[in-house]
Formats: C-alpha cells, sequence, structure tokens
C-alpha cells in the first residue's frame, strides 16, 4: 500500500504491474486501495478466445459510459483513450488522478489477437504523456508478465514504471490474518498449517473457525466437494497455456525430495533436453513454485532443482487418488504422516531464511543459501539449508519437526558430528563450521545439548 501510496501521489503517467501466484491477493489488494473506484475495469477470461475477450472488454467500457462496440483491440483501446479524456471520468478521490485497472492481463494476450500490439500503440501514443494516469496491470502467470513486460523488447520495452511483486504471507503475517480472523490456532498448529497451504491468503480464508486444523484441511481437501479438491489442475492450467510440461516437472521433482540436477529432471519427467526445457523450468521459478541453488562443494554447473511450493507438495504427496473424505483426521500422528512433517518443516524453514538469519544475529550480512550432498562419504550424508555467510561462518542448519524440545541423543550427536566432518573434509573451505538446529520448541536438556553452536526455534521463525 505504501508503494501504491507513492505511484498515486508522483506527478507523472504510470504503468504499474502488480504480479505473482493465483490466489495471493492481488486483486483484492488493488480493489481494497482503491475502494472499487477505478475510471475504468476490465478483466481477462480464463481459457477463452479472442472474441470473449473483447467482448468482456466492450461490456467494460460500456459500463463506464462508453460505447462498447468495438472490433479489434486497437478500437477498444482507442475507445478507452476516449472515455478517459472526457472531463466527468471518475477520478482518484485522494490523488486526481484517473485510475485504470486491467486484471488478468496476461488472459486477454489470445492467440495473434494484436493485444500486445494496442497496448503499445495506447501507452506510447497516448498514455505517457498523461500526467494524470495511473495504469495498474495484475496478472498471475508470472512468465508471461516478465516476457511481455519486463523484457518487452518492442514498444513496451522499459514502459513499466512500478512493480509490485506479492508474495505468499510469511509465518508471522499468516498469525497476524488468523488473529484478525479470529481462527484460535497455537504456533506449533500455525505451523503445520503453513506446511499444508503455504502462506497463500485465499487458501486460509477457507478456513472454518468453528473447526479444528485437522477437519478444515479433510473438508478442504479430501471432501469430495472440498473448495481445493481440483486445486492442482485449476493452479497450473491458469498459469501456463500449455500446462503439462510444467505439471511433468513438478511431478518429477516432487519425487526428489532435495532436489534434481537438470538430468535427472530430463530423466524423470521424460521432457527433452533443450530451449524449451529451460523456459519451462525458469517460468515455474519466476512463479515461485519452485527454486535453483547450487551445492556448496560443486561447480556452477551442478545447479539444483527443488519444488518448494507447501500446497503443491502436500497435494501430490496426499491428496491426489484419495478416496477418503477423512484421511487426515484418520492418520493423523501416523508413521506416514510424521515422516511427511519432517521434511515439510524444512521446506517452512528454507522459506523463512530471513526469519533465521536474524535469529542468528546477523541481518545484513550477505548470506548464501545453498545445499550439500556428500560425494565420497558412505554414510550418504547431506545437509538441505546451509547458510555460506561473508563474515567467515557456514553455518549447517539441521531441521527437526517434534511436539516438544527435541532431544539430541548420543546417535543424534553422532550423526552431526560425522556430518560436519565430512562437509569440511569435502567442502576445504577455511570458514568456522555451526551447527544450528532449528525445532520448534528448541532443544532439550540432554548430555549432548551444547553440540549445537546455535539454536532457531519456531517461534523465531514468526518474526515480522
Amino acid at each position: 500500500m505504501r508503494e501504491l501510496d507513492r505511484y498515486c501521489e508522483l506527478k507523472r503517467p504510470e504503468f504499474v504491474v502488480v504480479y505473482g501466484r493465483r490466489r495471493v491477493g492481488k486483486t483484492y489488494l488493488i480493489r481494497e486501495y482503491f475502494h472499487g473506484a477505478f475510471s475504468f475495469y476490465a478483466t481477462g477470461v480464463a481459457g477463452r478466445n479472442k472474441a470473449s475477450q473483447l467482448a468482456a472488454f466492450c461490456a467494460s467500457l460500456k459500463r463506464y459510459g462508453g460505447r462498447g462496440d468495438a472490433g479489434t483491440w486497437l478500437e477498444a483501446f482507442e475507445e478507452l483513450r476516449v472515455l478517459l479524456e472526457d472531463q466527468d471520468v471518475a477520478r482518484d478521490a485522494k490523488c486526481g488522478k484517473r485510475v485504470v485497472f486491467i486484471d488478468e492481463l496476461p488472459w486477454l494476450d489470445t492467440q495473434h489477437s494484436g493485444f500486445l500490439t494496442a497496448l503499445d500503440f495506447f501507452w506510447n501514443s497516448w498514455g505517457s504523456a498523461q500526467e494524470e494516469l495511473l495504469l495498474i496491470v495484475c496478472g498471475s502467470a508470472t512468465s508471461w508478465i516478465v516476457e511481455n513486460l519486463f523484457a518487452n523488447r518492442g514498444g513496451l520495452h522499459n514502459r513499466v514504471t512500478g512493480r509490485i511483486f506479492l508474495e505468499p504471507f510469511t509465518l508471522g503475517e499468516c498469525e497476524q490474518y488468523y488473529r484478525a480472523n479470529e481462527i484460535e490456532l497455537s504456533r506449533r498448529e500455525m505451523i503445520e498449517s503453513y506446511m499444508v497451504f503455504g502462506g497463500i491468503p485465499f487458501y486460509l480464508d477457507l478456513l472454518d473457525r468453528r473447526l479444528g486444523l485437522a477437519q478444515n484441511i479433510d473438508r478442504l481437501c479430501f471432501s469430495k466437494k472440498g473448495q481445493l479438491r481440483g486445486e492442482f489442475e485449476e493452479l497450473f492450467r491458469s498459469l501456463f497455456r500449455k500446462a503439462d510440461r510444467h505439471i511433468a516437472i513438478v511431478r518429477a521433482l516432487h519425487t526428489k525430495g532435495s532436489g534434481a540436477t537438470r538430468e535427472e529432471i530430463i530423466g524423470l519427467s521424460g521432457i527433452g533436453d533443450g530451449g524449451a526445457l529451460s523456459t519451462n523450468i525458469e517460468e515455474l521459478e519466476q512463479c515461485g513454485f519452485i527454486r535453483s541453488y547450487r551445492d556448496f562443494t560443486r561447480t556452477s554447473r551442478g545447479k539444483l532443482y527443488q519444488l518448494i511450493d507447501p500446497f503443491t507438495l502436500f497435494w501430490l504427496r496426499f491428496v491426489e487418488g484419495s478416496a477418503d473424505e477423512h484421511w487426515w483426521s484418520a492418520n493423523y500422528g501416523s508413521a506416514r504422516l510424521r515422516a511427511w512433517s519432517g521434511r515439510a518443516f524444512e521446506l517452512a524453514c528454507l522459506l523463512h531464511v530471513p526469519q533465521m538469519l536474524r535469529a542468528l544475529g546477523v541481518w545484513g550480512v550477505s548470506v548464501d543459501a545453498c545445499a550439500w550432498r556428500s560425494k565420497k562419504s558412505s554414510l550418504g550424508a547431506q545437509i538441505d539449508l546451509v547458510l555460506d555467510r561473508a563474515d567467515g561462518v557456514v553455518n549447517l542448519c539441521e531441521m527437526k519437526f517434534s511436539d516438544g524440545p527435541f532431544a539430541i541423543d548420543k546417535a543424534c550427536d553422532a550423526s552431526l558430528r560425522a556430518k560436519r566432518s565430512v562437509f569440511a573434509e569435502e567442502s576445504k573451505t577455511r570458514k568456522a563450521l555451526h551447527i544450528t538446529m532449528v525445532c520448534p520448541y528448541g532443544i532439550g536438556e540432554t548430555a549432548y545439548r551444547w553440540t549445537p553452536q546455535s539454536v532457531i526455534t519456531g517461534d523465531d521463525l514468526f518474526a515480522l
């Protein structure tokens, strides 16, 4: 909202892009900020052709006082120009600007429609000279936004004046949201909820405050009529026009919890090597579904890719193919869910590295978050989160999800020390190696509690 304040106050034409994944709250943000009072508002229609998109846009023109009988996108944007030049057109009450909001912009750009050409002409021939014009466009298809607006090599090159990337909530923001909506969860339950739904506001908004978390998960995900039962397919097909390849990559990465190389993705997905695969991987990363990272002891060519969207991982692991509408409640506490919770908690930690750094007291220090897999040790040692710090320290993070303080026993102590020893041998690093435990309730009072140099608790992950 502070960013929107700035764009409203600047005495110049603004072309602002608000982007982020589906269900993250982009449309809600803009509507709430301007209280729905736009000079013009239109939205794309999912999966429809040029005629349908143009018809919907023209219907919006009529609603705001235009003629709405355009046959091409050039004509439609010319009608929009005429509408905005009317002295009686609505303006924002605070700054007096004419606010144009076009939602789901990528859907309007159907094949051979000429939409981008018309948008280009509208902005360059008229909009860019209107000091009191604020054009805001939204889209969930982040890859389309990046390619056609940010990296455009034609008439829209460098025309975007503002970018707002709306990220999912952090744990701390989830907690604020729960409190504001009177949803009573303990912090441990909030972490568990994050491990299922991530920080997606729309998913959190579906929780019924009268039910427990397990009941809500059953109701939303496992029930045949659950609102999130079909979310997986809808999610990817709304973002990518040819989503089958993206889904194949996601499914491949799901089988490799700590990440896979490009070669492994090719083998698991059945997608051939080439530029198209590179594009698909990049699009998934831009949309926040996967991350690329390096192994501490590999070269840059050894880049790894990991699926990091909590809901996608949860859906593929448990919801797909399930016929039991009460599966989650019936299996709560089972060995299968305990095994999942360990990996899911690791992922939650990976998504809260800034909070972890703050807990370590190194906020502001340059840090490279990577991972490590032993290439020599018969132990098969690996560390899913290595914080390589510019201040001469490397934190080897061990994440453990438990119901109480995690007890480091003799076997765990030996494992931690062995990993550190093998890491030192293979990495040849001269930096100090600190074992860092990340546990919801910290660590228990055992004889081995001094093995880690630092401990990060669940409460630390909630820092704002």
